[in-house]
Parts: structure tokens; sequence; C-alpha cells
């Protein structure tokens, strides 16, 4: 499947119907963005939970440090 959106000068895009509906994306639907080691962009879902998020993550290495960037953006965002 081979779907295309373009970016906005304000840095946004749309996902197409198809992947949201597939993923079952919604509004305020977090998104994690993740640049590989060729140079490819992975997108991501991120489970509400902090905690849910980090889950299977631990095997790709860095997991722990975006789980305690996340939960800063948490606390900053309480503030």
């Amino acid at each position: 499947m081979v779907l295309r959106s373009t970016i906005t000068s304000r840095g946004q895009t749309v996902i197409p119907a198809a992947i949201r509906e597939r993923f079952g994306l919604g509004p305020s639907q977090r998104l994690e963005w993740l640049v590989e080691d060729d140079g490819s962009i992975r997108v991501i879902p991120v489970a509400a939970s902090s905690v849910q998020a980090f889950r299977g993550q631990g095997r790709r290495g860095g997991a722990t440090a975006r789980l305690l960037a996340d939960r800063e953006l948490d606390r900053n965002a309480e503030l």
C-alpha cells in the first residue's frame, strides 16, 4: 500500500484515512517518530499511558530515555 500526504508550511500533514482506520487513530492521538539507522522514518502510535507505550520497546534501545523524556513533558504540561 502506498499513500502520500503533503507537509504544510507549518510542518503539518494529514494521515490518510485508510491508515487512520486500519490502526484506529483519532484526534489527539500521539505519535512517535523514529529515525532508523538506514535513514528511513517510522511513525508509531503512542498509547495514552507512557508505561503502556514503553511495553516492548526495550529491545530497540533508547526506550528508557524516551520514557523519561515523555514523563518530563507530562510534568511540564501540568505546571
